[in-house]
């Protein structure tokens, strides 16, 4: 069977990690870029034509091709979600990947749209909504449900029965304890340790370490 032919939108840095996962691990062939005309700044990448987003159809057919929008979490994920939209509302089928080396427990409920990379841990009864990335190495407790439009960094330990509201963004070493309920539109920035539910629109951030008043140095007693 022929490989699934897939524009990505977007040409930034996850634009070019989405084309190496879905050309070396999926059953997608990457054929063209995609950018809005207003942004679009080179005519190739990875020798595959930068086309606008505004005309792709004209030389992309919807029903011969698939789209996936690979842009991060700017504007708290709205840019993906509303280029996603346009894609949808063009005709196009959405693309989601799911790397061969995550673990992904068989009754897993997920969305369209998605990019799931390697080294996660997805657990039994966990329900993921559309358009959600979670990038390498987290673990995605028992009966936990991220809803649609979010974003998880990497590291991030969401306990058993979570819940993470539309749009929110975790970042990396985040953890999130039982039965927690994180709020549509929160951010919770690296190293938070959120243990009470939040209010929608809340921002955590942890504290970052400062340096000591010694230096290296002098502790181990190096001689300079």
């Amino acid at each position: 069977m022929d490989n699934q032919k897939l524009i990505l939108i977007g040409d930034s840095a996850f634009a070019e990690v989405a084309y190496e996962y879905f050309t070396h691990d999926s059953e997608y062939e990457v054929v063209a870029f995609a950018v809005e005309a207003a942004h679009r700044v080179r005519d190739e990448l990875f020798g595959l034509p930068v086309i606008d987003v505004e005309d792709m159809e004209a030389t992309y057919a919807p029903e011969e091709h698939s789209v996936y929008v690979a842009t991060v979490y700017t504007q708290l994920n709205r840019l993906r979600t509303r280029l996603m939209e346009i894609a949808k509302s063009k005709g196009y089928a959405l693309a989601s990947y799911i790397s061969s080396r995550a673990f992904v427990w068989d009754n897993v409920s997920l969305g369209e749209h998605c990019f799931i990379f390697e080294d996660n841990t997805v657990q039994p009864f966990v329900a993921i909504g559309d358009n959600v990335v979670i990038w390498s190495g987290n673990h995605i407790g028992h009966h936990s449900l991220i809803k649609s439009h979010c974003f998880i960094s990497s590291q991030v330990v969401l306990s058993g029965f979570c819940e993470v509201g539309e749009y929110s963004f975790l970042g990396v070493n985040a953890t999130v304890a039982n039965n927690i309920t994180i709020g549509k539109d929160c951010w919770v920035g690296p190293g938070a340790l959120i243990v009470k539910n939040t209010e929608p629109q809340s921002f955590y951030k942890a504290s970052p370490a400062e340096p000591a008043r010694i230096t290296t140095h002098r502790y181990f007693k190096i001689k300079a």
